[in-house]
């Protein structure tokens, strides 16, 4: 391998590292806990468009669930809850919807639970994730947002 190729690649494996301890910082607070940030236009810009594509033919394309998101349909399942201030979504912290839309219920709990949310491990990037969640947090009043950053305070 000739120095100049050796040198370049030295330099792009130099770059793409900076870049990706760049998204873990930018991501991740100092406790390694997730972070929404619901002010990021460019991250908000990113999440919409990801949420038009991958959530909103369940949760709506204004975030307004299914009717009756309370009730089971026939065959057990609850409806697809809406992600605006009418649902429960502001109730839980970043974290618990970060691993929640990544990993889905039925890993999180450990059982079998019968729910039509797919899990995103496979489909979405952790960056992703992250911008259809601050986008969904950028939608709500700046009440339910303070509200939501005391839950996430006080579950550290």
């Amino acid at each position: 391998m000739q120095r100049s190729n050796l040198f370049f690649l030295i330099i792009i494996f130099f770059v793409f590292s900076i870049m990706l301890i760049g998204f873990y910082a930018y991501t991740m607070n100092k406790d390694n806990k997730i972070i929404l940030m619901p002010n990021d236009a460019s991250l908000v810009s990113l999440g919409q468009k990801i949420y038009l594509q991958n959530c909103a033919s369940c949760h709506g394309v204004k975030l307004e669930g299914q009717k009756n998101w309370q009730t089971r349909d026939d065959e057990g399942y609850l409806l697809a809850p809406p992600h605006d201030e009418t649902g429960h979504t502001w109730h839980h912290t970043d974290e618990y919807l970060f691993l929640m839309t990544k990993y889905g219920i039925e890993k999180i709990i450990g059982k079998k639970y019968p729910n039509n949310m797919p899990a995103y491990e496979d489909i979405l990037s952790d960056k992703e994730i992250i911008a259809v969640l601050s986008f969904i947090k950028s939608s709500w009043s700046k009440k339910i947002q303070e509200i939501h950053n005391n839950i996430n305070r006080r579950s550290k």
